[in-house]
């Protein structure tokens, strides 16, 4: 499978027009800050949207972004495997505010980090309590393995069960006065 094309953050705002812009970070990323005019469709629901980004794609570019650019190759890759092109932003909404370009952030918005970071936080953190538990209780020394484990299948298969895990958490969600996926889904069906 070919990569998708992937846009600077330069080359996507002179651009920014012409594309459906699909944001695939966790409802609460994304509403703390997202590329003007992005539609929120979560990377573990994509492929609910396939037939709305199907219907998006027939009317024009799609242009797909996540924080740092991970979740939108994985997203473009999901989305090539039924027959739709979508480009990627380079670096993700990290790049794009570093270059210099805003970000939209709707009522209600609030900072959350980015799933990379709570994973790292998340996994650092297990790791390390399972190495102190396991000075008194040498089996807790298990719950270390099995978060490096989980981490080494998540960097081979290039999914992460921590991030999904997580942006379940209260503080991922979107805002109550947010927009749902069915409402995200009607505008891209139009």
């Amino acid at each position: 499978m070919t990569s998708p094309a992937a846009l600077s953050p330069a080359q996507a705002a002179e651009r920014l027009e012409e594309f459906t812009v699909v944001d695939v970070r966790a409802p609460g990323e994304y509403a703390s800050g997202h590329v003007p005019g992005a539609l929120n469709v979560p990377l573990d629901r994509l492929q609910e949207a396939v037939p709305a980004l199907k219907s998006a794609s027939a009317r024009g570019a799609l242009l797909v972004v996540c924080a740092s650019g991970a979740r939108s190759v994985q997203a473009c890759q999901i989305l090539a495997e039924a027959d739709i092109e979508a480009s990627t932003l380079a670096g993700g909404t990290s790049a794009w505010q570093s270059d210099g370009h805003g970000l939209e952030r709707p009522q209600g918005g609030r900072a959350v980090w980015p799933m990379e970071r709570q994973v790292r936080f998340a996994a650092g953190s297990l790791v390390v309590a399972g190495l102190l538990a396991g000075r008194r209780l040498p089996a807790a020394r298990w719950l270390s393995a099995g978060v490096g484990a989980g981490l080494v299948y998540s960097a081979v298969s290039n999914t992460c069960g921590m991030a999904a895990a997580l942006s379940r958490l209260p503080h991922n969600r979107a805002p109550r006065t947010a927009a749902g996926l069915d409402a995200t889904l009607a505008v891209l069906q139009r």
